[in-house]
């Protein structure tokens, strides 16, 4: 066999190929994060499981408490940022209101 002629180059890349294959086949098969040809990970179908899932609904509950969080924040803001008299005048207009019933 000449090592260099196209026969051995084939050789190599059909040895790479397979051996590219082989380990893709094992790691699917035990679950492990799959790449892509671009460095970035997959997910395989079975980490779906409970565990996960409990993230999922802690994550979308922790979600709602940041918002609740942010509509609480922007009314202090507003609170402390509005100047005086427009807070004196809203009291007026409550008590004239509740004087005019």
């Amino acid at each position: 066999m000449s090592w260099g002629g196209p026969g051995f180059v084939i050789a190599i890349i059909a040895l790479s190929m397979g051996a590219w294959v082989i380990t893709t086949w094992i790691r699917a098969k035990h679950g492990y994060p799959l790449e892509d040809e671009w460095g970035g990970k997959t997910v395989h179908p079975r980490h779906n499981n409970a565990d996960s899932q409990k993230l999922i609904a802690d994550n979308r509950a922790l979600s709602e408490r940041l918002e609740n969080a942010e509509d609480r924040l922007a009314v202090l803001e507003r609170i402390v940022t509005d100047q005086g008299y427009l807070t004196s005048r809203e009291i007026e207009a409550l008590r004239d209101k509740t004087e005019t019933k």
